[in-house]
């Protein structure tokens, strides 16, 4: 299973952890993917998503079907 958001298309960066001694050593950032349930009142059914956190504050505010209109718009999904 990726760990990409459904809508945003968010994935990982890459980064260093950094010791003591300044030694580097690669390692990844994951984005803060939750699995979630969103009803689509036009479509009248359930849909469930991998949305990163900062989607699903998006989602709160403008709401699922204007949400999922301007990621298509846009070419995330």
């Amino acid at each position: 299973m990726s760990r990409i958001c459904d809508l945003t298309g968010k994935g990982y960066m890459n980064g260093f952890n950094v010791s003591n001694s300044n030694v580097k050593t690669k390692r990844k950032f994951y984005p803060n993917l939750k699995l979630k349930r969103f009803y689509i009142p036009e479509e009248d059914k359930w849909i469930t998503l991998k949305v990163s956190t900062s989607a699903l504050k998006t989602i709160t505010k403008n709401g699922i079907t204007a949400c999922i209109n301007k990621f298509v718009k846009k070419g995330s999904i």
